[in-house]
């Protein structure tokens, strides 16, 4: 791709991201990928990698194509595209689609509810802890777990991941942290977001950009249903009251929704588990004096949140003097302390992916507990690092009641 197809140079903007949008205009401007890496100070296998995931999301985006006004549910149309005969009469017409994401999330809504059907009430029964604190709530933000991502250590320079690694790794963290951590009445477990690596079978993300997977659509749901079922129910043991919270990320998107909904259904009859069903991108919880404030962290900027908490929540504000927001997206630890309150960004248990190792992203891999006290916030932090789970047996998998 070092002369880059002149009809996909012609017509890529559409679908391209800022830092593509400028290397598609050197290249337009120089002629070559090795001219524009000159002009632009970059290696030009980093340009040529961007420019090829480009052209693999503009062929993901166009490619659900159907005759006439008929589309596939879910999708609207975007425009069509006319093949014309030698006799200068239409031959075939495409008509390109987008994704309605209000049907969308209506049509995933719809198949988790069915799935959940199959599964409603089928928690067993854990027997209620004796102990506790009710001044006390420990909170599990869980970075961005991108179940499904396959990474191969010789590409990416990092580690190796896929559905077997996860599964241990995140399974193993769980039971190392509810093992240091203090007791407590409640346990929030707060899923940051980008649960799955993709956002539906196609292995894609929400817009299109195609991402590597590890095994079938079906299957990386079943391990991430099974994998959040672990960390429930382990909860269940230690605490009182669980509290689960899922935001819905910009890798998986609605599909997030439908693990909420199955959760939902599974712990139906157990009143000791709260599954959080908002679609909300800002989500609230008042706990004493402290206010929790969590979204994904793709849609909103760092800077507006606790602007945005004391407008959405205005009574909880005034209520409150220990106010934070935790966030995932960004895989990097980072904390912001702003007026009235902290924003921060969570690590993840997953490497970088070819594509991010690529682009040089680099970052830490941990998980922790957040221990809160009503009165005083945040009084204590336990951290397990990647390297502490590494040589960790996998956990027994929790088998369900039934077939999935």
């Amino acid at each position: 791709m070092s002369k880059p197809d002149p009809e996909f140079m012609a017509g890529s903007d559409e679908f391209a991201t800022v830092r593509q949008i400028e290397y598609l205009e050197s290249v337009r401007t120089h002629g070559s990928i090795f001219a524009a890496s000159r002009a632009l100070g970059r290696h030009h296998s980093t340009i040529q990698h961007s420019l090829q995931q480009l052209e693999k999301k503009e062929a993901t985006q166009n490619r659900n194509l159907h005759l006439g006004d008929k589309v596939a549910p879910g999708f609207a149309i975007k425009g069509t595209s006319t093949l014309f005969g030698k006799d200068g009469k239409p031959a075939a017409q495409w008509v390109k689609t987008n994704r309605d994401d209000t049907q969308y999330a209506e049509t995933m809504k719809a198949f988790a509810l069915a799935l959940g059907e199959d599964i409603k009430g089928l928690a067993k029964p854990v027997e209620t802890p004796g102990h506790g604190n009710d001044e006390l709530m420990v909170v599990i933000p869980i970075g961005d777990p991108h179940h499904g991502m396959k990474a191969w250590s010789a590409e990416t320079g990092g580690a190796s991941f896929d559905l077997e690694i996860a599964e241990r790794l995140n399974k193993s963290a769980i039971d190392r942290l509810l093992q240091s951590g203090p007791d407590a009445d409640t346990a929030l477990i707060l899923n940051l977001g980008d649960t799955f690596h993709s956002a539906s079978g196609a292995n894609t993300t929400v817009k299109g950009t195609p991402v590597d997977v590890d095994g079938r659509w079906a299957k990386v749901q079943k391990v991430g249903l099974m994998i959040m079922i672990y960390t429930i129910d382990r909860a269940l043991q230690k605490y009182k009251k669980v509290v689960f919270r899922l935001n819905i990320g910009n890798h998986d998107g609605e599909s997030a929704y439908g693990l909420s909904l199955m959760l939902a259904c599974y712990y139906h009859n157990e009143p000791r588990v709260t599954i959080d069903l908002s679609p909300a991108k800002a989500w609230y919880m008042q706990f004493g004096k402290v206010l929790i404030g969590s979204s994904h962290g793709d849609t909103m900027k760092e800077s507006d949140l606790l602007s945005i908490m004391s407008c959405d929540r205005p009574k909880a504000w005034g209520e409150t003097s220990h106010r934070v927001w935790y966030c995932g997206h960004i895989h990097h630890s980072r904390v912001i302390e702003g007026r009235g309150g902290v924003v921060e960004y969570f690590r993840t248990l997953a490497p970088s992916d070819a594509w991010h190792s690529g682009q040089g992203y680099r970052s830490g891999r941990d998980i922790v507990m957040i221990v809160l006290h009503k009165e005083f916030g945040e009084v204590e932090r336990h951290r397990v690092d990647v390297s502490m789970l590494e040589a960790t047996k996998v956990p027994q998998v929790i088998e369900l009641a039934g077939s999935l």
